[in-house]
């Protein structure tokens, strides 16, 4: 960097505000395809077909997204992922212009978007440890996913209002436009350390399959990260039922009637589904707000300790309250403690991780995060119509809760999570 100091904090706020555009344009598309697809075809097949469509190729796409994101300059990996996205995007708004609406072509854009996601995601995962100081990863993390979680939550409200006035193909070119705004700041605005700028020449010449191999060994190497996924794997499975099956128990257990509040303000069943969602996404924000000025413990493992013990409450309570504003009210604070666990996770991985191998580790994650989806919904789901929805989220809220005591007890997590040395100065000073 010709010897010149990196401010860190308007590097990262610059890279952090720069995804953020971009995310907001790619949710507006994903949710104009769903509902449009929705309503044109009202078939629940056709809603399997949408989900399968965004995670299988995620998962099948991280092995070598996470080789990519070690090898290969990390900037120029999320950019060409970030421009492939965009250019199909835009095809298909060119298509939908000239009149050629087919369904078949939105479930080949979400399989397409889902590739490029794939190979984004590790590379932007990778990216953040080498633009900020070890120390401050976790309030950095927090940050990206409070501004994650604002996005969305007003993706779908922006998306709805301009489908009200304007054709899908118009989101489809914002979503362009957004992409050529992200790319645009991460190439002239985000520096990175030169040393990060890519692996050693001969890395470039090994096989792929040989990459993931050595990738696949380095975790299995290491006692800490194969607890970490394994955790992270019972995390989401468990938290299934609550983010698959709460829309269903609340439409089946408070109707199809309309409720008038405040004397005039009616509320329906889809009117308590967004405030559902809404609730959720919005304590999401707080918590990310709060994580990201607090910073957590100490030791990051006592903070997903902390979270884990909360969530497991909060999901037990769903489980057994059965008034409705209650039970907003607490998948609101569901929110805000969901938004505590994955900001340490990260930076522990971050921390720990060498970062010749960041990207596959973080692939690793990405396949079971996009895993889990699809096995949750063949699990939970059919549960879900012989067993009450509440004893699955009392079940699951206890499992969730007792995994509090391995990240407060586990001595390996617990020396993973500990603090780093202070590496701010120099190249990172602020």
């Amino acid at each position: 960097m010709d010897g010149k100091p990196v401010r860190w904090k308007k590097n990262t706020a610059l890279f952090l505000i720069g995804q953020g555009v971009t995310l907001f344009g790619s949710m507006l598309v994903h949710y104009a395809i769903i509902w449009h697809i929705t309503l044109q075809t009202q078939s629940g097949v056709m809603m399997t077909l949408i989900a399968i469509s965004g995670a299988l190729p995620m998962f099948f796409i991280s092995p070598f997204a996470g080789v990519w994101a070690d090898r290969y300059n990390k900037k120029t990996v999320i950019n060409l992922a970030d421009a492939a996205i965009a250019a199909i995007t835009l095809v298909m708004a060119v298509l939908f212009s000239l009149g050629v609406e087919v369904i078949g072509l939105l479930l080949l854009c979400l399989t397409a978007r889902g590739l490029g996601q794939g190979v984004q995601m590790p590379a932007v995962n990778a990216l953040i440890p080498e633009i900020v100081p070890k120390e401050h990863l976790t309030r950095v993390n927090g940050l990206s996913g409070g501004l994650q979680s604002i996005v969305m939550l007003a993706s779908p409200m922006a998306g709805g209002a301009l489908l009200a006035v304007a054709p899908i193909q118009t989101l489809m070119y914002i979503d362009v436009v957004t992409a050529a705004i992200g790319i645009s700041m991460l190439v002239f605005f985000v520096k990175v350390p030169e040393r990060s700028r890519s692996n050693e020449p001969e890395a470039g010449a090994k096989k792929y399959f040989s990459d993931i191999a050595d990738g696949l060994k380095y975790i299995m190497d290491k006692p800490f990260l194969k607890k970490m996924l394994m955790l992270n794997a019972l995390f989401n499975i468990s938290f299934g039922p609550f983010a698959l099956l709460a829309p269903l128990q609340i439409a089946r257990n408070y109707g199809d009637d309309i409720w008038t509040v405040f004397g005039s303000i009616s509320i329906g069943a889809e009117q308590r589904l967004a405030l559902l969602s809404s609730m959720n996404l919005g304590g999401m924000i707080i918590g990310g707000l709060i994580i990201s000025f607090w910073g957590g413990f100490k030791n990051k493992s006592h903070t997903m300790a902390l979270s884990a013990f909360l969530i497991g409450i909060g999901i037990v309570g769903l489980g057994l309250i059965g008034n409705i504003w209650l039970y907003l009210l607490c998948v609101g604070v569901l929110g805000v403690v969901m938004s505590l666990f994955n900001p340490p996770l990260m930076a522990t991985l971050q921390t720990n991780v060498d970062s010749a191998y960041m990207g596959r580790v973080f692939s690793a994650l990405g396949m079971i995060g996009s895993l889990m989806m699809p096995l949750g919904m063949v699990v939970w789901g059919p549960l879900g119509d012989v067993v009450d929805i509440g004893w699955l989220l009392i079940g699951t809220g206890a499992a969730l809760f007792a995994m509090g005591f391995v990240f407060m007890l586990d001595k390996v997590l617990l020396q993973a999570g500990a603090p780093p040395p202070s590496t701010e100065g120099g190249a990172e000073s602020a």
